[in-house]
């Protein structure tokens, strides 16, 4: 299952309802996960420019970003994105696949 990775930024009234009542908040992001047939991997608070990094497998990547939408319409959080993540060995044949594309390919202009 391709594995997606997640940043969010919590909003004010995110921050508001984590004071209000403290809580792990890995549960209900799983819970989410499941309901498209997705697998929580991991889930991080962390510091700069993300509140949260979330590493989690999806079907495909609509799924994923339906989480992060249903999330973001919750109002909890300001700014969410979904990337796609590719372990190394798998990246290897993608790039075998580029490798054999990169003369097909004309450039603008050429």
């Amino acid at each position: 299952m391709p594995v997606f990775i997640t940043y969010a930024s919590y909003s004010h009234a995110g921050v508001k309802g984590m004071l209000k009542k403290p809580e792990n908040r890995t549960g209900p992001v799983a819970a989410l996960l499941e309901k498209v047939g997705g697998k929580l991997l991991a889930f991080y608070v962390t510091t700069g420019n993300n509140d949260v990094v979330v590493i989690s497998e999806a079907p495909d990547g609509t799924d994923a970003v339906a989480v992060g939408m249903a999330v973001a319409a919750s109002g909890a959080v300001s700014r969410v994105e979904t990337v796609r993540a590719w372990s190394a060995d798998e990246f290897v044949a993608i790039t075998e696949k580029a490798s054999k594309l990169v003369a097909a390919y004309t450039p603008p202009g050429g």
